[in-house]
């Protein structure tokens, strides 16, 4: 299907950019400041979740429009995971400063090569069952947006009342499957999101979007204003002087805020494509637990050996060459990776944060 959708459609004015900048702390002690979760291989398959984000896209987006944000710390990892991405398609942040500062970043320098781009921006970290489904409701998507000046972001239909995933409530059918957004709600609690579920109003937001590059930097010159002053180029400003050293100068004081709440929150022009292509977003150790196989008791054996007796809806994951023996234990966190065990009560992955916190004052950066 995706060959097809290549060779039938004109795509040299469409690009992706892959947010790989995250510290992944959520899924500590695996994922680790050094070597976050996405540079990691949590289903077996010989492929990190950012490698699969790649292999993904690059059936719909030509390899030299394909771009990726992350951190100045993850550069060679960057480079070992993708050998087909150069060094001028990866956009490397010299601090942290949230998602909207690095994908304006990612607008302005898309636009210095093609003032005509269409973008999908998307996590390195989401599950895709339907991937045919999926680059599907991409393209439809970019054509969209490239004859429309609407901010899209992809709804998902919830299959389940879930806390941990932020909603958007739809308005009226626009066009063919694109719905005007009507209010987003983050993260809600469970009798709330019960209501948004059974309502058939709300969708999961995918936290994936779709624009036209000037539409993006429009709504970042009347919404955000500082970071729209704070990153943009001016007249030559390209040309004349290195954009390292701008993005140097200029990325460590622009506000920290996110995509969502700088601009999709906010924006009038909002759109939502309504899609079903078996997606989770892998942010928590709840969502990788659900993603993952089981065995007749329920536990999630993600990597490692082991010997489960008397145990039920477990997730375990050790190192390949480690044996794990359980007895007894039921609905609970089992992770080993080098110096640092941890075994918590599913139930407790919220305090994951704070167990890393902990770790920081007490014993440094060592474990983090």
């Amino acid at each position: 299907m995706a060959n097809e959708i290549i060779i039938n459609m004109d795509n040299r004015h469409n690009y992706c950019v892959i947010l790989g900048g995250g510290v992944g702390s959520r899924f500590w002690p695996i994922s680790r400041q050094v070597y976050p979760k996405q540079f990691l291989d949590f289903f077996g398959t010989g492929r990190t979740l950012l490698q699969q984000t790649f292999d993904r896209f690059r059936k719909i987006i030509p390899l030299e429009n394909i771009f990726v944000i992350s951190n100045e710390m993850y550069e060679d990892i960057v480079k070992e995971q993708l050998p087909d991405i150069p060094a001028a398609q990866m956009l490397l942040e010299p601090t942290r400063r949230n998602t909207a500062p690095c994908i304006t970043w990612a607008a302005y320098h898309i636009r210095a090569i093609d003032p005509e781009a269409n973008i999908v921006v998307t996590p390195s970290d989401h599950l895709i069952l339907r991937e045919g489904d999926f680059l599907e409701s991409v393209l439809r998507s970019l054509r969209f947006v490239s004859g429309h000046k609407k901010l899209v972001t992809l709804g998902v239909k919830p299959g389940r009342v879930e806390t941990r995933y932020g909603y958007i409530q739809i308005a009226d059918d626009y066009e063919d499957g694109f719905y005007k957004v009507k209010t987003f709600t983050e993260k809600p609690e469970y009798d709330l999101a019960k209501v948004f579920v059974e309502s058939g109003e709300f969708y999961w937001n995918s936290g994936l979007f779709v624009w036209n590059v000037d539409t993006f930097i429009e709504a970042v010159r009347q919404l955000i204003p500082e970071l729209y002053a704070k990153l943009a180029p001016g007249v030559g400003v390209y040309n004349t002087r290195s954009e390292k050293d701008f993005i140097r100068e200029n990325f460590p004081y622009c506000p920290n805020i996110s995509i969502d709440l700088g601009i999709m929150e906010k924006a009038s022009n909002v759109f939502v494509f309504l899609g079903d292509f078996g997606w989770s977003d892998l942010g928590t150790w709840s969502s990788l637990y659900d993603a993952y196989p089981k065995d007749k008791s329920g536990n999630a054996v993600l990597r490692g050996h082991s010997l489960l007796y008397e145990s039920h809806n477990n997730t375990v994951i050790m190192p390949h060459d480690k044996l794990v023996v359980l007895q007894g234990l039921d609905d609970c966190l089992v992770a080993d990776s080098g110096d640092v065990l941890l075994v918590c009560k599913k139930e407790s992955e919220n305090a994951v944060r704070k167990f890393v916190n902990d770790a920081q004052i007490k014993l440094g950066d060592d474990y983090l």
